[in-house]
């Protein structure tokens, strides 16, 4: 379905630029942006897949991954095709790099219900860049509302102040996963991505907005895994975003051209996560390591569990119904109390 888009403004002539994402796409007449799915049509922008859906999946929030917001919930999580990145590692490149404009349509009233008949908590913009589809994430956003879900951005964090505004009050939560430690040089070769600054504009514009934040960060074996750069991050989010922002450190699974490259280690992740902890980050974490002593929260103050994880599952749950460690009373910065989905019974075998 096309649908006339809200982020973008008149250029010279007929071209007009996008101003959904960071790229600032200059468009000319009958062409599309970067993401593809962003087109001039007579001097105006168009979405062109205005809800036709390629991927759509009951999943616990913790593998979006949020680990301080709605705990124990389940989303909905839907995507489209195309991204406005091209990372050369990408999981979903089955539809991440799909240009044809051929999926199922399904209304934003249609997926509330859907959502609803799934018994969901809440609905995830998730598996490709959700800003790219914007204009169809913000009229589901108002309908969850109504009903009372909870929708969820999982972005790369290349997006606009636009973009940010329009999502405020609408969007309740974004994590924001940087690749190789956001580093320059890796962005550039393996992500195609001109400028790291955008996201940090991002992290701190959602910050104003009063946005639920959490931030993950894939490291690459070889390209993607220097320490220096962990520390230049990590430093960067204490001091601008604050010591409670959540950070997980994500294992990297060899994908699309970069099949050939190693897991990542679990030492590296570990390095990692001392790095966090040394410049102050109070929350660090390590994911895509099920069993991991690292997937749990612990209080700040006291370093007692709180917060019991093995893969995406919840078994321990230490704090009372205002989110304090039950022995020392130190309040764990998370948004919502720890909810026990049916859904769960059909994972918790896994772990």
């Amino acid at each position: 379905m096309i649908k006339k888009a809200i982020l973008w403004k008149k250029d010279a002539g007929d071209r007009v630029i996008c101003t959904a994402c960071a790229r600032y796409c200059h468009i000319p007449n009958g062409s599309n942006g970067f993401c593809f799915v962003r087109k001039n049509i007579s001097g105006e922008l168009y979405l062109i897949n205005y809800g036709n859906l390629s991927a759509i999946q009951i999943d616990p929030i913790e593998k979006k991954p949020f680990n301080h917001f709605r705990p124990g919930s389940w989303v909905l999580g839907v995507g489209t095709d195309s991204c406005n990145f091209d990372c050369a590692f990408c999981q979903n490149h089955a539809i991440s790099k799909e240009k044809e404009i051929n999926q199922t349509y399904i209304s934003p009233e249609d997926l509330i219900e859907m959502a609803i008949a799934n018994k969901v908590d809440g609905i995830a913009f998730t598996y490709n860049e959700p800003t790219i589809f914007i204009e169809y994430a913000l009229d589901v956003a108002e309908l969850a509302k109504e009903k009372g879900l909870f929708t969820l951005f999982v972005s790369n964090g290349y997006m606009t102040k636009e973009a940010v505004e329009a999502i405020k009050g609408k969007i309740d939560a974004v994590v924001v996963d940087f690749k190789g430690n956001g580093e320059q040089k890796f962005m550039n070769k393996y992500e195609v991505v001109p400028r790291e600054e955008p996201i940090k504009e991002t992290l701190i514009n959602l910050k104003k907005a009063g946005i639920h934040v959490e931030i993950t960060d894939l490291v690459v074996p070889k390209v993607g895994d220097s320490l220096e750069a962990a520390d230049s991050l990590t430093k960067w989010i204490a001091d601008n975003l604050g010591k409670e922002t959540p950070i997980q450190f994500t294992r990297f699974y060899p994908d699309y051209k970069m099949y050939n490259y190693p897991y990542t280690s679990v030492e590296s992740l570990e390095e990692h996560y001392k790095i966090a902890k040394k410049n102050g980050l109070k929350f660090v974490y390590i994911g895509n390591v099920p069993g991991n002593k690292h997937e749990s929260t612990y209080c700040p103050d006291c370093g007692e569990e709180v917060i019991k994880r093995n893969g995406f599952v919840i078994s321990r749950w230490n704090l009372d119904s205002d989110n304090r460690c039950k022995k020392c009373g130190y309040k764990i910065p998370i948004e919502g109390t720890y909810k026990k989905n049916p859904y769960h019974k059909a994972i918790e075998s896994f772990y």
